[in-house]
C-alpha cells in the first residue's frame, strides 16, 4: 500500500481545503510531519485513517466533537462548506481514489436553520488504459469499507496498529504483562476463536457436569423412592449427586432390598391361608346357629299369631253375620234408588211451580193450570194488536236521526267553508315560497355537478401521491436489499480468491498427487522425485474452488437482479412524482375531503328538488280540492232547505198516531214490552203446575214398590232393609278383613304342623351373641393378614420395578460421566488449569506466544542496529510468580550475557526497543495479512529521549527501510530531526484554523 495524495475539507483543526502531497514526500524515503501541539498533526493520521474504514482511530473516536452535528467536523469551518477527506492511494495494484463526507447539519437553502445532510461515500479507480476515473459502484460507508478491508488484509485496529506506529503503546507493551500482552497481540492477530474455543470447552465442561448431576440426583431420588417402598428393608448411606461409586451403592442396596422383601412376602403367604382356613370352619359354625334360631323364632311366632286369631274368633263370626244381611239388603236396593229419585223430583217440581206463582198477579197467583193458560192467551191477542203502531214509532225515531243529520251536515259545511277561505286566502305566498324552494335546489344540483367534475382528477392525484410514498419506501427497502446483496457478492468473492491462494499454495501437493516414477515432472523435468509434497490439513482442491466461485457468480447475479429492482422502483418512483407533485399525500388528502364534503352538502342541497316540486304540485291540487268544495257545500245548503220542511210535516202525523196507542205507557215499545212479559209469566206458571202434579203421582208409586220389596227380601220395614245395606267401600273393606282372618289361620296351622320347626323347638335356645364374635374375630384375623400379604406383594413390585428404572438410569449415566471425564480434561488443559499442563498456559496464550516468538525475531534484526549489537528481544514462556506463562517478553544485554526484563531498559533505550518491536510486528501483521506490501509508514513520537549517537542509529534503520521501497513518516516536535530530516510537513495552526505547509526533499 503506497499513499500519493490527501485532501482535507473541513475536517477536524482544519478549517479550509488542506492537500499533502505523499509521492513528494515519499521521494526521499523518509519525511518528517512537526508542528505545535494542537496544531493538528494527529488529525492527518485521522483523515487517513477515516477516508480508508470511515472511522478514526479507536482512541480518538469519542475524542473529535465538531460544530453542526458532525463529530469529525472543523469548529472554523463556513457553515455551508461540507466535511470532506479525499485519499489517493495504490494497494494490491490498484490505483484508487476514496472520498468520504461525515453526516452533518447543513444550511437550509430556504429559509432559517438547518437540515441533515446524510453521509456520502465514493470509491473510484483510475483506469490505465483509458487514463480517466471510474466508479466502482460502491457508495456506502460500509461497502467501500468492506472492499478497503479486503484489499489492505487489515483491520482498521490492525491499520492502526501497523501503519501508524503509535510508540506510546509499545513501550506499555515491553513493560507490559502477560495479560496485557495478551490483550495487544489478541486484537492484532485475531485469536479470539482460539479464546472462544476455551469458552466453548468450558461451557460444554459446565453443561456435561450439569448433565451428570442431574442424573446422579435422578439415580438418588429413585434410591429414596425404593427406599421409601421398602421400608426397613434397604439402607441407603448418605450421598450427594456426584459422589463417586454412587451407581454402584444404590444398585447394591436394591438387590439387599428385592431379597428381603421377597422373604416378608412368603411369611405374609403362610399366614393369609392359615387364617382363611380358620374363618371358613367358623362360618359353618354361625350358619348352622342361625338356621337353629331361625326355625326356634319362626315356631315361637306361629304360637303367638295362634293366640291372637283365637281371640278375635268371636268378631270373625259378628263380621260374617253383618256381611250375609247385607247380601240379603242388595234385592232391596233398586226400589230404594226409584223411590230416593222419585221423591228428588217432586221436591224440585214443587219448588219450581211455586217460584212461578210468586211472580204473577195477586188477581192470578191462586188459579190452576187451566186458568193460567186462558189468561195468556188474552194478553197475546193484546200484543198482536200494536205492531202498526210499532212500526210507526220506528219511522218516528228514523225522522228524528235524518233530522240531526242534516242538522250535523250543515255544521260540517260551514266549518269546511270558512276553513277553505282561510286557506285560499294565503295561496299566492305558499305557492311563491315552493316555487323559490325549486329555483334553490335546481341551482345547488349545477354546482354538485361542478364539484364532481374535479373530484376524479382530485382523486388520482391523490392516489399517485399515496402510490409515491409506498414507492419511496419500497425504493429504499430495495436500495437496502441491493446493498446487501452486493456484499454477500463480495464475500463470496473474497471466499473465492481466499480458497484460489490456499489451491495456489497447494498447487505442489496437487501435483505431486499426480506424479509416477520414472516419469518426467511437469514442473521441472525431472525423472527423479525424491522429496514430493505432501497434502496440508484442510488442502483445498480445484472442485472446493469451483463451487466457491459458482458461488460468487450466482450471488453477483443476485445482486445485479437486486440492482435492476432498485432501478425499476426508482422510475416507477419518477413517474408517481410526475404525476403527483411534490405535495404531501395528507395535504392532497385533505383537499380531497374539502371537494368531497362540497360536493355532498350541494348534492344533500340538490336532492331537495324533487320533493320540492312535489309539494308545490300538492299544494296546487289542494287549492283545485278547496275550491272545488267550496262551490258543493253552497249546492247542498240550498238542498237541504226543502227537505228539512218535507220531514217536519211528517213527524207531525205519526206523533198523533203513537198517543192513541200507546195509552198509560210511555211508548208503543213499552207497553209491547208490558205484555211480552206478562204473556211470558203465565205460561211458565201453568207448566209449573203441570210438572208438580205428575212428580206426586210418581212418588205415590215409588212408595209401593219399596214396601213389597222389603216384605219380600224378610225385612220388616223398609228403613229396616236400608239400614243392613253396604255401600260399595265398606263392603270391600268387611271381605278384605274377612280373606285375611281365613289366610292368616291357614298359615298358622301349616307353621305348626312342620316337623323341622317343631323339633327346633324341642332343643335349648341358641346363643348368636357369641357365634358372632367367633366369626368377627376370624374376619378381622383375615383382613389383617391379607393386608399385610397385599402390602408385601406391592412392595415387591414397587422394588422390582423401581430396581429395573434405577438400572436404566445407571447405564444411561455412564456415557454421560465418560463424556464428562473427557471435556473436562480437554477444558483444564486449554485453560491451563489441568496438571497435563505444566506451565498452566491457556490455548489462547500458546498462539499468540509462537506470534509472539515471530515478533520478538523480526524485531531483533532491527534492534541490534540500533544498539549497535547490544540488545536481543527473546520470547520466555517462564511463569512469573503464581501467575501463567507464554507471554513473557526479555531482552538479552550482548555486554553482560544476561537475560532480563524489558522494564529494566532506559528510556532511550526502551524507545528504540519499542520502535524495533513495532516494526517487527508491522513485518508479521503484514504477512499475516497476505502479504500485501505497506509502502508508507508513520512513527509517532518518542525520538526526544535518544541521544545523537543512538538517533543517527535509529534513522539509518528507518532509512534503510528505502531499500524495501518504503517511506516513512515521523510525528515528532523534536528540533535536531527538522535538520536531519529535508522533506517535512508542517501543521500551522491559526485562529481560522490550521493549514499544512509541505516542503521535497533536497540532495545532502
Amino acid at each position: 500500500m503506497r499513499l500519493h495524495r490527501l485532501e482535507m475539507t473541513a475536517f477536524g483543526p482544519f478549517g479550509s481545503t488542506q492537500t499533502v502531497d505523499f509521492d513528494e514526500l515519499s521521494a526521499a524515503g523518509l519525511f518528517l510531519l512537526h508542528g505545535p501541539t494542537g496544531a493538528g498533526k494527529t488529525s492527518v493520521l485521522d483523515a487517513v485513517c477515516y477516508a480508508l474504514y470511515g472511522k478514526v482511530p479507536g482512541a480518538r473516536e469519542s475524542g473529535h466533537s465538531g460544530a453542526q452535528g458532525s463529530p469529525l467536523r472543523s469548529d472554523h469551518a463556513d457553515p455551508a462548506v461540507s466535511t470532506r477527506v479525499t485519499l489517493e492511494l495504490t494497494v494490491a495494484g490498484r490505483r484508487l481514489e476514496v472520498t468520504r463526507q461525515p453526516a452533518w447539519l447543513r444550511p437550509k437553502k430556504r429559509g432559517s436553520g438547518t437540515t441533515p445532510e446524510k453521509a456520502q461515500s465514493l470509491l473510484r479507480e483510475y483506469d490505465t488504459a483509458a487514463g480517466l476515473w471510474k466508479t466502482t459502484g460502491s457508495r456506502s460507508h460500509q461497502e467501500i469499507g468492506e472492499e478497503i478491508t479486503q484489499l489492505l488484509g487489515m483491520s482498521r485496529d490492525q491499520f492502526c496498529q501497523v501503519v501508524l506506529l503509535p510508540q506510546g503503546d509499545f513501550a506499555r507493551f515491553l513493560r507490559a504483562d502477560a495479560e496485557a500482552r495478551g490483550k495487544l497481540l489478541g486484537r492484532l492477530f485475531a485469536t479470539e476463536r482460539f479464546g472462544e474455543v476455551e469458552k466453548r470447552l468450558a461451557e460444554r465442561r459446565r453443561s456435561t457436569e450439569a448433565r451428570v448431576k442431574e442424573a446422579d440426583a435422578d439415580l438418588l431420588a429413585r434410591a429414596h423412592r425404593m427406599q421409601q417402598a421398602a421400608g426397613d428393608a434397604m439402607e441407603l448411606p448418605a450421598l450427594a449427586p456426584g459422589d463417586p461409586g454412587l451407581a454402584e451403592t444404590v444398585l447394591t442396596a436394591a438387590a439387599v432390598a428385592r431379597s428381603t422383601a421377597r422373604e416378608q412376602l412368603a411369611v405374609a403367604r403362610s399366614a393369609l391361608d392359615a387364617a382363611e382356613t380358620s374363618r371358613e370352619q367358623v362360618l359353618r359354625e354361625t350358619s348352622e346357629a342361625r338356621e337353629l334360631a331361625r326355625l326356634q323364632r319362626r315356631f315361637a311366632e306361629a304360637r303367638e299369631q295362634a293366640r291372637r286369631l283365637e281371640e278375635g274368633a268371636a268378631a270373625y263370626r259378628e263380621a260374617q253375620e253383618v256381611m250375609e244381611r247385607s247380601r240379603k239388603a242388595e234385592a232391596v236396593a233398586p226400589a230404594l234408588d226409584l223411590r230416593r229419585s222419585a221423591e228428588a223430583e217432586h221436591r224440585r217440581a214443587a219448588a219450581a211451580e211455586e217460584r212461578a206463582r210468586d211472580r204473577l198477579p195477586a188477581g192470578l197467583a191462586d188459579d190452576g193450570a187451566a186458568g193460567l193458560a186462558a189468561a195468556a192467551r188474552r194478553a197475546a191477542e193484546e200484543l198482536g194488536g200494536l205492531e202498526s203502531a210499532r212500526r210507526a214509532e220506528s219511522r218516528l225515531h228514523a225522522l228524528a236521526a235524518e233530522r240531526e243529520r242534516l242538522d250535523r251536515q250543515e255544521r260540517a259545511d260551514e266549518e269546511a267553508l270558512q276553513e277553505a277561505e282561510e286557506w285560499l286566502a294565503g295561496w299566492e305566498e305558499t305557492r311563491a315560497a315552493l316555487q323559490d324552494r325549486v329555483d334553490a335546489a335546481q341551482e345547488a344540483a349545477a354546482r354538485a355537478e361542478q364539484l364532481a367534475a374535479r373530484q376524479e382528477p382530485a382523486r388520482r392525484r391523490l392516489e399517485a401521491a399515496r402510490e409515491r410514498d409506498r414507492l419511496a419506501v419500497r425504493a429504499e427497502a430495495a436500495r437496502d436489499e441491493a446493498a446487501a446483496a452486493r456484499e454477500s457478492a463480495l464475500a463470496a468473492h473474497e471466499h473465492w480468491n481466499t480458497l484460489r491462494e490456499q489451491r495456489l499454495d497447494g498447487i505442489a501437493a496437487e501435483l505431486a498427487a499426480a506424479l509416477r516414477d520414472g516419469e518426467p515432472c511437469p514442473v521441472c523435468g525431472s525423472p527423479d522425485h525424491p522429496a514430493p509434497a505432501g497434502k496440508d490439513v484442510g488442502h483445498v482442491d480445484r472442485a472446493t474452488e469451483e463451487a466457491a466461485r459458482l458461488d460468487h457468480r450466482t450471488r453477483q447475479q443476485q445482486a445485479d437482479e437486486a440492482e435492476r429492482r432498485h432501478a425499476g422502483l426508482r422510475e416507477a418512483l419518477a413517474a408517481a412524482v410526475a404525476e403527483a407533485g411534490e405535495e404531501p399525500a395528507a395535504h392532497l388528502a385533505r383537499e380531497l375531503a374539502e371537494l368531497t364534503e362540497r360536493h355532498r352538502a350541494e348534492h344533500l342541497a340538490a336532492s331537495n328538488l324533487h320533493p320540492a316540486r312535489e309539494e308545490l304540485r300538492r299544494a296546487e291540487q289542494e287549492h283545485a280540492r278547496r275550491t272545488a268544495a267550496r262551490q258543493e257545500a253552497a249546492v247542498r245548503a240550498a238542498a237541504r232547505v226543502g227537505h228539512r220542511e218535507r220531514l217536519d210535516q211528517e213527524r207531525a202525523t205519526l206523533a198523533r198516531e203513537l198517543t192513541e196507542a200507546r195509552g198509560a205507557a210511555v211508548s208503543v215499545a213499552a207497553r209491547a214490552a208490558q205484555l211480552e212479559n206478562a204473556v211470558a209469566l203465565l205460561d211458565a206458571a201453568a207448566e209449573a203446575a203441570r210438572a208438580a202434579e205428575t212428580a206426586a203421582h210418581r212418588l205415590k208409586d215409588a212408595d209401593a214398590r219399596l214396601a213389597d220389596a222389603a216384605y219380600r227380601a224378610g225385612f220388616d220395614t223398609p228403613r229396616a232393609a236400608a239400614d243392613a245395606l253396604l255401600d260399595a267401600a265398606a263392603h270391600r273393606a268387611l271381605q278384605r278383613r274377612l280373606d285375611a282372618w281365613q289366610h292368616e289361620h291357614a298359615a298358622v296351622r301349616a307353621v305348626l304342623a312342620e316337623e323341622d320347626t317343631a323339633a327346633a323347638a324341642q332343643l335349648p335356645p341358641v346363643d348368636l351373641t357369641a357365634a358372632t364374635a367367633a366369626l368377627d374375630a376370624a374376619d378381622l384375623r383375615v383382613r389383617r393378614t391379607a393386608s399385610a400379604h397385599d402390602a408385601a406383594v406391592r412392595r415387591c413390585a414397587d422394588l422390582d420395578r423401581l430396581s429395573a428404572e434405577a438400572h436404566r438410569a445407571a447405564r444411561a449415566l455412564a456415557p454421560l460421566r465418560a463424556e464428562h471425564d473427557k471435556v473436562a480434561r480437554m477444558a483444564g488443559l486449554a485453560a491451563g488449569t489441568s496438571a497435563d499442563n505444566e506451565r498452566r498456559m491457556r490455548l489462547e496464550s500458546y498462539v499468540l506466544a509462537a506470534r509472539l516468538e515471530q515478533v520478538a525475531a523480526a524485531a531483533t534484526a532491527r534492534l541490534l542496529r540500533m544498539s549497535s549489537g547490544r540488545y536481543t528481544l527473546v520470547h520466555s514462556d517462564g511463569r512469573s510468580g503464581r501467575g501463567r506463562s507464554g507471554l513473557g517478553l526479555h531482552v538479552v544485554d550482548a555486554w553482560t550475557g544476561r537475560e532480563r526484563d524489558t522494564a529494566t531498559l532506559s528510556g532511550g533505550e526502551t524507545f528504540f526497543a519499542s520502535l524495533a518491536l513495532a516494526l517487527g510486528l508491522a513485518d508479521v501483521v503484514t504477512e499475516e495479512a497476505g502479504g500485501v506490501r505497506l509502502d508508507t509508514l508513520f512513527i509517532d513520537e518518542g525520538f526526544g529521549s535518544l541521544d545523537d549517537q543512538t538517533l543517527d542509529e535509529v534513522l539509518d534503520v528507518l532509512d534503510s527501510l528505502r531499500e524495501r521501497d518504503r517511506s516513512v513518516g515521523i510525528v515528532s516536535h523534536v528540533a535536531d530531526l527538522r535538520r536531519r530530516v529535508h522533506a517535512q510537513l508542517e501543521v500551522v495552526k491559526g485562529r481560522q484554523g490550521s493549514a499544512v505547509r509541505q516542503r521535497g526533499a533536497v540532495s545532502r
